[in-house]
């Protein structure tokens, strides 16, 4: 069996990125091809190299606001590698509509809200704010709206009384770790059928 190539864009730390690389073993049927950040500096850059996993950096400081420029090299170490699949795990930049229809259907996102609420940043603040019973995190393909495209997957969790942002995002991110891939697995073997967890 021919394994899909995954490619994984982080910002920061990549736990997000970790948890997809460890699933992708066995008769998984996806293997991770590269992992690149827009900072020299994300932390997850050494993890995805302590495992054997080519990296890249596209600094995107230099381009300035030029956001085409900055993608249209971005791109680039993508198709070199020969992703089918991109998973966008903690990627702080927005992409434009050209990236994004690059990749269309092919790519993925896991946000920490349970979208269509709290679209963009600040989103535990934002449900804490609201009074809500419960928040989350949701897995969606990337289409050139925000936060937006069809819902692929998402988990569940009770807001507590007493909560803190901080806490509310270590809950979440707890869950985040098990549902990307699990989203990840369904949608490499062609299944979009939504994943809801509690």
């Amino acid at each position: 069996m021919s394994h899909k190539k995954v490619a994984i864009l982080i910002s920061g730390g990549g736990s997000n990125m970790v948890s997809l690389v460890e699933s992708m073993t066995g008769d998984h049927p996806a293997r991770p091809c590269l992992v690149l950040s827009n900072n020299a500096d994300a932390g997850g850059l050494k993890k995805a190299a302590a495992a054997g996993i080519a990296t890249a950096v596209v600094d995107h400081r230099p381009f300035k606001g030029d956001r085409e420029a900055f993608e249209s090299e971005l791109v680039k170490p993508i198709l070199e590698a020969g992703a089918d699949i991109v998973c966008l795990a903690g990627f702080m930049r927005v992409l434009t509509a050209g990236f994004v229809s690059q990749f269309q259907g092919r790519m993925l996102n896991i946000h920490p809200s349970l979208l269509p609420k709290y679209k963009g940043l600040h989103t535990h603040a934002r449900a804490l704010e609201a009074g809500d019973a419960e928040h989350g995190c949701t897995v969606h393909e990337v289409t050139p709206a925000l936060d937006d495209g069809p819902i692929l997957g998402q988990a569940r969790v009770p807001i507590l009384a007493g909560d803190t942002p901080d806490d509310l995002a270590a809950r979440v991110l707890v869950k985040e770790h098990l549902l990307y891939p699990a989203v990840l697995r369904r949608y490499a073997a062609g299944d979009r059928t939504p994943i809801l967890m509690d």
